[in-house]
């Protein structure tokens, strides 16, 4: 019988690689509770309506990448989530979560979009996000920011070289219809220059024109009438002070007035992180400012401001600097030379345990020699020897596995409290 495998661009992610998703998640937890921030999680399936309404249905996600079907036990149409705002707007709203106040929240989940799949690029993906929800001004627009750049120096990224910061201002409705007039009337002066892909956005989506990676239309785009132009007063000083906040702290960014993000419900701020070392497929954390999403899903009008980022292009980025490596999973290995010493053996390792030491124990047999590479390729830092005449004299033999010339100890089996924390990591 033919083995069945899993789906193109939908990923298995075994030990070891694990260890390093595992410790990613705790970093970015750690920062995300320093901030405030509280977890969400929210259905993978939700209505299609949702991501239609929110996302807008003429961006390539709804048109082109999102997993849609009906429910053949009822008719429902219905779809696996392509990103992550959306669904926890719809959960904010259902259970009037803002009733009381603005929210600060994250979320981890597996996101689909039926796009090629490339290296740290899938069909199904994993994204981190924040969604400040209720706060208007431009201080929580350069929390999120902050809290990114946090997160990058808890990984040993360094903004400015690792990742970079890039700025740009959408405005309000009004002032993009007005921008998004001239920049028709532009584009269609320029048809001889736009590509298929162009000429069908021309009209219909003309701020993803400038968002172009064709070398031949980089001039075009460059050219074209910006945003910032058109921007109003009060849109020009929320702007302003997120710039002002983000100079008091010293975060050094570029204004990208290219910068118009994918989805259809940004508003003033939006920003990207990018990277000069994943080739073109630079961004590694975006989002912005969403103040008309809430009452487009039927809510009560409220403001909110958020990020994503994508857990593979991170561990992607961190593997290409030589950085995030797996730490050991274990503390200590124990080696059992005789399998019926095990009821003598168990209640010294439960106690280590018990005190926070991670002990595996070898299972199946086998010779020393072997037991003792296995304890060797766990990472292990330690190996405990359970031999015939240690247990016989109740006692266990503690050997450094790391450490260069380290003597092997004894300990009590009896005084397991006294010596359990040498085994942690300092």
């Amino acid at each position: 019988m033919q083995p069945l495998q899993a789906v193109k661009g939908m990923n298995d992610i075994l030990p070891p690689d694990s260890a390093r998703w595992e410790r990613l998640e705790a970093q970015m937890r750690s920062v995300l509770q320093r901030y405030g921030y509280a977890n969400v999680r929210t259905p993978i399936v939700e209505p299609t309506a949702l991501f239609v309404r929110g996302i807008g249905e003429v961006t390539d996600i709804v048109e082109k990448e999102m997993y849609a079907f009906e429910d053949k036990m009822n008719g429902d149409h219905l779809a696996l989530r392509p990103e992550g705002t959306a669904g926890v707007v719809r959960a904010m709203i259902e259970h009037s979560f803002l009733r009381e106040g603005g929210k600060r929240l994250y979320y981890f989940g597996a996101m689909f979009r039926h796009e090629r799949p490339q290296k740290g690029r899938y069909r199904q993906f994993h994204q981190m996000g924040v969604e400040a929800l209720g706060f208007a001004g431009p201080d929580v627009d350069a929390e999120v920011i902050l809290l990114a750049r946090t997160l990058w120096r808890e990984l040993g990224l360094v903004e400015g070289r690792d990742v970079t910061l890039e700025l740009n201002c959408l405005g309000q409705p009004e002032e993009r219809r007005a921008h998004r007039a001239a920049l028709i009337a532009y584009l269609e002066q320029h048809q001889d220059v736009l590509d298929d892909e162009a000429k069908r956005r021309m009209h219909s989506n003309p701020l993803r024109v400038l968002d172009t990676k064709n070398p031949a239309m980089q001039a075009m785009a460059e050219g074209a009438p910006k945003l910032l132009d058109f921007l109003g007063p009060e849109s020009l000083a929320h702007f302003n002070g997120v710039r002002a906040l983000l100079d008091a702290v010293g975060l050094a960014y570029r204004l990208n007035p290219r910068l118009v993000r994918g989805l259809d419900y940004y508003n003033l701020t939006v920003f990207e992180w990018v990277t000069d070392k994943l080739g073109a497929q630079g961004t590694v954390c975006a989002g912005g400012r969403y103040d008309g999403l809430i009452e487009q899903l039927g809510g009560k009008a409220a403001p909110a401001v958020g990020f994503g980022l994508g857990i593979e292009r991170i561990l992607l980025l961190l593997e290409t600097l030589g950085l995030g490596a797996a730490e050991p999973q274990v503390d200590a290995y124990a080696v059992v030379p005789d399998p019926a010493d095990l009821p003598r053996i168990l209640p010294t390792l439960e106690a280590l345990r018990a005190a926070g030491v991670a002990v595996q124990m070898h299972a199946g047999g086998g010779s020393f020699k072997s037991q003792f590479k296995k304890a060797d390729a766990s990472g292990a830092r330690f190996a405990l020897v359970f031999g015939g005449d240690e247990l016989a004299r109740g006692e266990v033999a503690v050997k450094p596995l790391r450490e260069e010339g380290a003597a092997q100890s004894i300990r009590a089996l009896a005084a397991v409290a006294d010596w359990a924390a040498e085994l942690l990591p300092a």
